[in-house]
């Protein structure tokens, strides 16, 4: 079964809105807000520590070296843990962002392409947290910037202003950056992937199958708006291709059962290529809640 963004953080309070957050203009600011706040719902809620369990940490107890006790994690829990063979366990995480076209549709008040940059950018955030080295790939029809995974001061801010460059290109090519990803990065780590995935999969497969035999772990977001996953537009329009700019007018009560039939395919199959290359794949419309994708990431990553 695909995993699905519907689980509230535990222990949350205050939701997130999703339509507040993405009217923040700053995407670090809207990162750190979504990290705090889960931070803060872990903290309340009887899961405090679920999330540190990823990052190969575990509970002090009596004669542990106090060496390798985490001093910034005790700050934001209030409790002692140690990192195990801290040199080892690290993560290495490249984001790859798809800053095509097709991402610029959005139906409510912000586009995919927005909520993409701001979950990418959440997820780094949190991993920096960790301690963990976050690198970065956008693309569209071409790679457009990568930044190798660091962990140092001032790269995040590197990053924040590489995922604010508005969209572009003419079309969507996942098979390319795969395919350069993996000529860049040769050590295992874990590589997320955010897109919308509205292309045609034969290729794209190939390639993720090369990421996987390399040994990297994968984890698929895809973002899709509700009226992508509904169709729910209530009287005929001139529909545009946003990549290649070909309009067709369509019926959307006549058309509705056909496109839906579409879609599911395409999902089935990209559901079907995930399962069997062992990759996580995770499901959204850009209206979720950003703190559930990062407990469902973390859920994922466990």
């Amino acid at each position: 079964m695909t995993p699905t963004a519907s689980n509230p953080a535990p222990g949350t309070k205050q939701p997130i809105d999703t339509r507040a957050l993405m009217s923040i203009r700053s995407l670090e600011l809207r990162a750190k807000i979504v990290v705090q706040g889960f931070w803060n719902g872990l903290h309340r809620s009887p899961y405090h520590g679920f999330s540190v369990e990823f990052s190969e940490y575990r509970a002090y107890t009596p004669g542990d070296d106090t060496r390798y006790l985490d001093w910034r994690l005790y700050g934001r829990s209030d409790r002692y843990y140690i990192k195990k063979f801290e040199d080892e366990t690290n993560l290495r995480c490249h984001l790859l962002l798809d800053q095509s076209r097709s991402m610029d549709f959005g139906s409510s008040g912000y586009t995919k392409a927005d909520y993409a940059r701001t979950l990418a950018a959440t997820l780094g955030y949190f991993l920096y947290l960790q301690g963990d080295a976050v690198g970065l790939l956008s693309f569209s029809q071409a790679v457009r910037e990568y930044l190798p995974a660091r962990n140092r001061p001032g790269h995040m801010r590197r990053l924040f202003l590489a995922m604010e460059r508005p969209s572009d290109g003419k079309s969507t090519d996942l098979e390319h950056p795969l395919r350069r990803i993996g000529e860049l990065v040769t050590k295992p780590g874990l590589m997320v992937l955010i897109s919308d995935f509205l292309v045609p999969l034969e290729p794209f497969e190939k390639r993720l199958a090369q990421l996987r035999a390399r040994g990297h772990e994968v984890v698929l977001f895809q973002t899709l708006d509700p009226q992508e996953t509904e169709f729910k537009f209530d009287k005929d329009m001139l529909f545009e291709d946003i990549e290649s700019g070909t309009t067709q007018f369509i019926d959307p009560a006549s058309g509705r059962n056909s496109y839906l039939k579409k879609l599911r395919d395409h999902q089935a199959q990209l559901e079907k290529i995930t399962s069997k290359l062992g990759v996580k794949f995770v499901v959204t419309r850009i209206d979720g809640r950003m703190d559930h994708l990062l407990l469902e990431f973390i859920r994922e990553r466990q």
